[in-house]
């Protein structure tokens, strides 16, 4: 598993400071903490974390020379310069189940050739003990015709005990439906038969 080193940042410097000076600030929290813990992360290496673990993953953060099992809650960005400029923990106690989010990643969606793939959902919320957390969903598009739709009820994750899904089973994720060119067609062909 990925871990990502940070120090606590004294709180008297101003986070712009500490951004000009090449560092992105955090938090980290958990049950075992009172609050949370103010952090200051290298900014290269929030970067490669931010490649590495999309929000929802689970890592390691190395604090003071102590591991913690935590989960990605927030990777807040910049608007304007896209610059990573917060990242939130929360630390990870075993057996207990824990909100998160699960990316949706599309794979082969070239090889849908019939209709236009379309991805109505981004991520998936969910509930799961630490052992059973899933950052990623990977979808196979290579076999969707059209008509074809994948809905969170059909996830590997939503047949997990150890998973609680909130988002509802019956939201699809993506479909395939037809291009605009393929109605526009149909249409003329009704209005034909109907003249």
């Amino acid at each position: 598993m990925t871990t990502l080193k940070v120090q606590k940042r004294d709180m008297e410097t101003k986070a712009k400071r500490l951004r000009r000076n090449g560092y992105v600030t955090g938090n980290l929290f958990g049950k075992e903490f009172e609050g949370s813990i103010p952090l200051k992360i290298e900014k290269q290496e929030a970067e490669r974390i931010a490649r590495e673990c999309p929000k929802g993953s689970q890592l390691y953060v190395d604090l003071d020379g102590k591991q913690y099992d935590v989960l990605m809650k927030e990777l807040d960005y910049d608007s304007m310069t896209r610059q990573i400029i917060e990242m939130d923990f929360q630390a990870l106690v075993k057996g207990e189940k824990v909100h998160s989010v699960a990316e949706i990643v599309l794979h082969n969606k070239e090889m849908v050739t019939e209709g236009v793939l379309e991805q109505l959902l981004e991520e998936v919320s969910y509930k799961a003990t630490p052992d059973a957390i899933v950052s990623k969903v990977d979808i196979d598009c290579s076999k969707l015709k059209l008509g074809d739709s994948v809905k969170v009820g059909d996830l590997d994750m939503a047949n997990d005990k150890n998973v609680d899904i909130h988002t509802p089973l019956d939201t699809t994720i993506v479909r395939v439906i037809a291009s605009h060119n393929d109605v526009a067609d149909d249409e003329d062909e009704e209005a034909s038969d109907e003249a």
